[in-house]
């Protein structure tokens, strides 16, 4: 698969109406391009698995996805679980339910918004970097050199950082699930009044098996969005400097987007 590209256009359109029609083919095209990344990436990952440089270059990875977000993810997290038990609690507090606050925060935390925080966290963080480091070596013509040395970009640079996504997500969700729930419970008890222990057996009575394997479907997910977004728009990068600051920043918008429709379209498919 050939990662250098030369755009598809250099003229002006005409008319709005073929205006309109190269954007849906640049929009088609890109939709394809990304698509066929993630399926050659994806081939590759027993590639990078069982050699020695591929596992070295997924440590790193991981180390980068997982790691060094951490305190990003614990920091978002613990607000999350805040505000979510202060909002909930204070409803709950006009009828004299505080005791499902636990409950409330947890089955939001473990069905929604832990994944959905770790997925802005890992866009944010991990998919940004990646854009921006695959757009440099892009328009410095570092990926056409190993082009010619027919060494495969896909397999080299995109499928270490895609299966780290993927295996990072949704081990960082759980994380900020339980970061969160501790989160919430600090509120309870300081601002409620509401017993810790009776928050804590409030929520673990909730929870289901279902919910966490949703949510960790969620992250999954999203971890391969952000990756084949960021790669796709790393190796789509050009103008120079000027294209690694746009595809950095589409990468971003794109990766939001596109985790809140997947978000909704997994929780529609699982709760009929």
């Amino acid at each position: 698969m050939t990662v250098v590209r030369e755009p598809m256009w250099d003229d002006a359109p005409r008319s709005r109406a073929q205006g309109v029609v190269r954007h849906l083919t640049k929009f088609l095209a890109s939709l394809g391009w990304a698509f066929r990344i993630m399926t050659r990436s994806a081939a590759a990952f027993p590639s990078v698995v069982c050699r020695s440089r591929g596992r070295e270059d997924l440590v790193r990875q991981l180390y980068v996805s997982g790691i060094r977000t951490l305190p990003v993810v614990t920091i978002v997290s613990v607000f999350i679980g805040m505000i979510l038990a202060l909002q909930v609690g204070l409803e709950l507090r006009r009828f004299n339910q505080e005791i499902y606050l636990g409950a409330a925060v947890m089955v939001s935390l473990i069905r929604e918004m832990g994944p959905f925080a770790c997925g802005m966290c890992l866009a944010a963080c991990v998919g940004s970097s990646i854009a921006a480091e695959l757009g440099t070596m892009k328009v410095n013509d570092e990926i056409a050199a190993l082009e010619i040395m027919s060494i495969s970009p896909i397999r080299f640079l995109a499928a270490p950082r895609i299966l780290a996504l993927v295996l990072v997500a949704p081990l960082l969700s759980f994380y900020c699930c339980i970061v969160g729930a501790m989160g919430g419970g600090l509120v309870g008890v300081t601002q409620l009044g509401v017993d810790f222990d009776q928050y804590i057996a409030s929520a673990m009575s909730i929870a289901d098996v279902k919910d966490l394997y949703v949510g960790l479907l969620k992250a999954t997910l999203f971890g391969l969005t952000i990756g084949t977004v960021s790669v796709a728009e790393g190796f789509g990068t050009t103008l120079g400097a000027t294209g690694v600051g746009k595809s950095t920043q589409r990468s971003v918008i794109v990766s939001f987007l596109l985790i809140l429709m997947f978000g909704y379209m997994v929780t529609r498919a699982c709760y009929r």
